[in-house]
């Protein structure tokens, strides 16, 4: 469990976290810790408006650009976490294992966090039957995040944390890149960590992969390849379709 009774300041916080932006430039690839493949993307994050850390910001968008997003090792299972939910109670992100699992991480001044909102609505409906669930949690500032709630549909569960939550984040070795979607077996193994925002076609593919290896039909180690060449070639296909439109709204 982590804890702490600091308040880390707004403009700290903004100019700390960096996180993924946009379809255009995605690039796949595939990163092994102790046999978790992670998926990345470009990092091209703006500065957030009502935040004087736009410069140190800037510099670390400049860092992250030259090391890798996955700071540390991905933990092989579901790390020991414990946030608030909505309510202020502590919860343990392991209550909602043993199923299926995504968590999502995200921000409420993130873009492609807000918008994986509605997809992630619409997945935990069509994946009811699989018994799966999606948890989201939000690195942010909690009267920030129960604002954002009252206007935003959210279906699934949700935790949140400042310190808290980028603790949890450094604990499934992502660091500060958001968004991220880990995607979690029913033994609680981490099957692929994607950075950057989801699209409907990985988010069916992984969770197929997790029905196949609850199944018994794949190996955990099988349905992670199949995950990261999936991925990196819908990656590819997505910034080929995004070329296209592009030069033909220029003819």
């Amino acid at each position: 469990m982590t804890n702490t009774s600091v308040k880390t300041p707004r403009a700290l916080l903004a100019g700390l976290v960096v996180f993924s932006a946009g379809a255009l430039g995605f690039i796949a690839d595939r990163l092994m810790h102790h046999g978790v493949a992670a998926v990345t993307a470009n990092t091209t994050p703006p500065a957030r408006s009502d935040s004087p850390a736009a410069p140190a910001e800037a510099a670390a968008v400049d860092q992250a650009t030259e090391e890798p997003a996955a700071k540390k090792a991905v933990p092989e299972t579901l790390p020991d976490i414990t946030l608030a939910n909505l309510d202020g109670k502590p919860t343990k992100l392991a209550s909602f294992g043993g199923r299926p699992l995504m968590i999502n991480f995200w921000a409420t001044w993130c873009a492609p966090c807000r918008r994986e909102i509605p997809l992630l609505n619409k997945i935990r409906v069509e994946r009811k039957s699989q018994n799966a669930e999606i948890v989201g949690i939000a690195v942010d500032f909690k009267d920030d995040v129960l604002k954002y709630v009252k206007t935003t549909p959210i279906s699934y569960p949700l935790l949140m944390g400042e310190e808290d939550g980028l603790a949890a984040a450094e604990a499934f070795g992502m660091g500060m890149a958001f968004p991220f979607s880990v995607f979690v077996d029913s033994r609680n193994r981490i099957l692929t960590i994607k950075i950057g925002e989801l699209h409907e076609d990985e988010a069916n593919f992984a969770f197929d992969r997790l029905r196949d290896v609850d199944n018994g039909t794949l190996t955990r180690q099988a349905a992670q390849a199949a995950v990261a060449d999936a991925f990196r070639e819908m990656a590819a296909a997505r910034v080929s379709r995004d070329h296209d439109e592009a030069a033909e709204s220029k003819k």
